[in-house]
């Protein structure tokens, strides 16, 4: 495990290498394309840890539009608010702070030098 890596280790994962550090924008989200999935992507590097990654897909919009989202902090959690209906979904969990019955899929992620790799 590197300096970098900010996830336990998970020798059960198999790490699929989608992108790297340079297409990754800082305080944003970016998309990527995990197997057939869209997977959000947010780099905080002024977070510990940097990297986070939720499913893509609104849950109430029914649209992949979560990476194009607000991020913030409410009460402690980090969260990105939905572009379509603005609820808040924790970065950490993938809890929607308004409607405790949704959530979106979290995805376990780290940087490996400057490759961002996710746990499939």
């Amino acid at each position: 495990m590197s300096g970098d890596d900010n996830m336990k280790a998970a020798p059960d994962y198999e790490w699929q290498s989608i992108c790297t550090r340079e297409d990754l924008v800082p305080g944003s989200g970016v998309c990527a394309l995990v197997g057939t999935e869209q997977v959000a992507l947010f780099y905080l590097p002024g977070e510990q840890p940097q990297l986070y990654a939720v499913s893509n897909r609104d849950p109430i919009g029914h649209a992949n539009v979560l990476s194009r989202g607000v991020l913030g902090d409410i009460d402690g959690r980090l969260v990105v608010a939905s572009p379509l209906y603005k609820q808040h979904f924790d970065l950490l969990t993938g809890d929607c702070l308004e409607q405790q019955d949704l959530q979106v899929g979290v995805y376990d992620v780290r940087l490996d030098g400057d490759t961002v790799l996710v746990a499939v």
